[in-house]
């Protein structure tokens, strides 16, 4: 049973993952919620303003005691720790997220892609990793599993651009944006070459796009029932990327997220493609709270 806490985390988190995650068979929906809730909960500790670098690096500490034996008594990573044993998952794939969040502590900007990749390798790729392990997925999925994971945290760094400079980060290779002839991606900067801009933003959005393309190959590895949760966060993502993709200043508006409808009617179409007899029923079901655990 998911327990409050990594419900009320999850649920706050992600519109787009939330909703998705509840189309899982019970067993690994509540496994996707403790996955979730930890990595969710040290970057919350990272993104707070002002940040909370000590709560962050104690965390930390208390992972790695639980890791070697000693109970943290804190139920989000007691029960990370509890999953990563019993999925097998990798502890340099816990560290290499870890080391991911610490650096938003103390990096501000990455010269080259390749400088991002280093980054985008811990704070995503890990994490389709471990989905793939919570699944059950064969290690054919894992390249596929990355490039997901990558091509959904590249779609937020396009849609947060905002939210990210407030907290005095920039997510996109220097190099490319003054090859754009851009000072930088602040509103006022931006304004100043909107043509450049634009430019820019649909460069980004092209590569969303391939590396999604390629984490796609990997759906047909999954069960039909683990199948429609997953392409279903993809589709909402690509919903995203076209709707910036069109208005590209629209990132100084507002953060563009699809909304539960829009999910949950996304789920249906993808539930009847892949022939899911009762998936109406259970819409129904988790609508009236009836499948929270």
């Amino acid at each position: 049973m998911v327990s409050r806490t990594h419900y009320r985390i999850f649920q706050k988190g992600s519109t787009t993952y939330f909703h998705s995650t509840l189309f899982f068979p019970r067993h690994i929906r509540e496994d996707v919620f403790v996955l979730y809730s930890f990595v969710r909960k040290a970057d919350d500790f990272v993104d707070a303003i002002p940040q909370q670098a000590d709560a962050f690096y104690l965390f930390c500490s208390r992972y790695r005691d639980a890791l070697a034996g000693t109970p943290a008594g804190d139920i989000v990573i007691d029960s990370f720790v509890s999953l990563m044993e019993r999925k097998n998952v990798d502890p340099a794939w816990v560290d290499a997220f870890l080391a991911s969040m610490a650096a938003d502590i103390t990096t501000t900007t990455y010269e080259t892609l390749d400088d991002l990749m280093v980054y985008l390798y811990g704070s995503a790729e890990v994490i389709g990793l471990m989905m793939a392990r919570i699944m059950d997925l064969p290690p054919a999925s894992y390249d596929a599993a990355r490039h997901l994971g990558r091509a959904m945290q590249y779609i937020n760094f396009i849609r947060d651009i905002a939210e990210d400079l407030e907290l005095g980060r920039v997510y996109f290779p220097q190099d490319e944006i003054r090859a754009c002839g851009l000072r930088g991606l602040r509103s006022e900067e931006a304004r100043e070459r909107p043509e450049a801009f634009s430019r820019f933003i649909r460069h980004q959005i092209e590569r969303y796009s391939c590396w999604q393309q390629e984490g796609e190959r990997g759906l047909p590895l999954l069960p039909p029932s683990c199948r429609i949760p997953v392409k279903t966060a993809s589709d909402m993502y690509a919903w995203t990327a076209r709707r910036i993709a069109d208005t590209p200043f629209i990132v100084y508006d507002h953060a563009v997220k699809p909304t539960p409808g829009r999910i949950l009617k996304t789920v249906l179409c993808n539930g009847s493609a892949v022939g899911m007899a009762g998936l109406r029923s259970r819409l129904g079901r988790i609508v009236l709270g009836a499948e929270h655990g």
